[in-house]
Formats: C-alpha cells, structure tokens, sequence
C-alpha cells in the first residue's frame, strides 16, 4: 500500500494571502517544497486537484509541480473541456475524475459514474490516448464499480467518507462495504484505491481491507504537520500504513 500525498490544503493556506499576488517574493507556503519534502518522507506520488474554481491549486502549480516532482503526480480534476485540456497539456502520470460543485468545501460524495457513462467516455478516451492512467473516485458500490470497468479505466478510488463518518454498527458496515468494494474491483482487474477522510486513527481500519493498492491522504496529514512538520506527518501515516506504528 502506497500513499499519495494530496497538497491542496497547502495552496489553501497560501491563497488565504497571496491570491492577489501570486508572483510576489515572499509567497508562501511553497508547493514546490511541500511536495518535495513528502517525497523525502516516503510518499509515492503527489496529489492535487485543479478546480474549475481554482480555490486552492492554480493552473501555474500544476506545471511546476509536474516539472518538480520526482516521483508520480495524480491528477484530480472534473470532467470539464478546459481542464482536460490542461491534463493533456501537463500529461500527469494519473488523472482521476471527481465530482465537483462549487458549493461545496471539499469534495462531497463520489462520482456517478454509472450515470454520466456517455460524458465520461470521450475524455478518459483521450486520457488514455495520451498515455495517462485514469482512475474514478467512486463510492464503494458495485453500480458504479462496474462502470468504472465499462469505461475501461485503470484504478478506481473508493470514497471513505462515509466510513470515515459513521459511528456505532453504521461503521461496520462501512467497513464491510468497502471490503465488499475493494474485492469486486480488484476481481475485474482494477486497481483499487482509497481516499476521503483517512486519518491517523481511522487508518488501522483501511489498513485492514483487501487489495487497497494505494490510499490518497491530505487534510489529515497537513493538520498533523501543523505540529510535527510535514516529512514527520508523512512518515507517521507511512509507519501507520504499514504496522509499524
């Protein structure tokens, strides 16, 4: 199991300042870096989402972070045509296709991929004809696990955020339907990944399931680096991850 780091949050802070100013020399915090330092620790790959609203993740972040990192940069972006067109320009290793509404904090919810077949098609064709690996961030249900094989993707991430939510015999049976998920997934050849609300507790549960390939962390680690730093925060969640903490 291997862990995506997700830096959003981290733009987040820095837009909080400099929205207005984002060429001025004392602009921080620094991607760049961020990113650097969780590759130090031992993540796999940096994750970001560039938003149609661009709140956080700006269009300049992702060309230099696609120059700058040396390990994998996933992609998560909504299925619209100027963002598709950046992927294409950028060609991240990954890109994975989220729900987007601008209401919203964060990402609410997985994406309906059985329902929007039709709209997704013609751009994970074009991901894929780019040489770029698609992946769909999906709730944990077989619907939409299917749809994600339909569309001949490479991985799906399931939402943990229902899971990570519950409470009493409701998370058990998140539990069991992630575990559910995962095997199906994994049964139709996808790569299975996780994502949404996995924190330094919680992750002992995921760490359970089968076939989780890769977990893709943000808001927990940076509120955890607010402490101990962030190559700390990161090799935490790593040691976590792998028992040995």
């Amino acid at each position: 199991m291997t862990l995506g780091v997700n830096i959003d949050h981290i733009a987040t802070l820095r837009q909080a300042r400099y929205a207005a100013d984002p060429e001025s020399p004392i602009c921080e915090p620094d991607l760049v870096a961020s990113a650097a330092a969780s590759e130090r620790a031992g993540a796999s790959g940096i994750t970001i989402h560039l938003r149609a609203d661009r709140r956080h993740i700006q269009d300049r972040d992702v060309f230099r972070l696609r120059e700058s990192i040396t390990t994998k940069l996933n992609l998560e972006m909504g299925n619209t045509a100027e963002i598709l067109d950046i992927a294409l320009r950028v060609r991240p290793e990954e890109v994975c296709l989220v729900p987007e509404n601008r209401a919203e904090i964060t990402t609410e919810g997985g994406l309906d991929a059985a329902g929007q077949m039709r709209a997704l098609a013609p751009a994970v064709a074009r991901l894929h004809a780019a040489g770029i690996r698609v992946s769909l961030f999906i709730e944990p249900d077989p619907r939409q696990i299917d749809a994600a094989h339909q569309l001949g993707t490479a991985m799906v991430e399931l939402h943990t955020g229902a899971f990570a939510n519950a409470t009493g015999p409701a998370r058990a049976g998140e539990i069991r339907r992630l575990h559910e998920a995962a095997l199906l997934a994994h049964g139709l050849g996808l790569q299975v990944n996780a994502g949404h609300g996995i924190n330094y507790t919680n992750i002992r549960d995921i760490r359970a399931l089968p076939h989780i390939a890769e977990l893709n962390i943000g808001h927990s680690i940076i509120a955890r680096a607010l402490t101990v730093g962030l190559e700390s925060a990161v090799a935490e969640m790593l040691a976590l991850m792998r028992g040995t903490a």
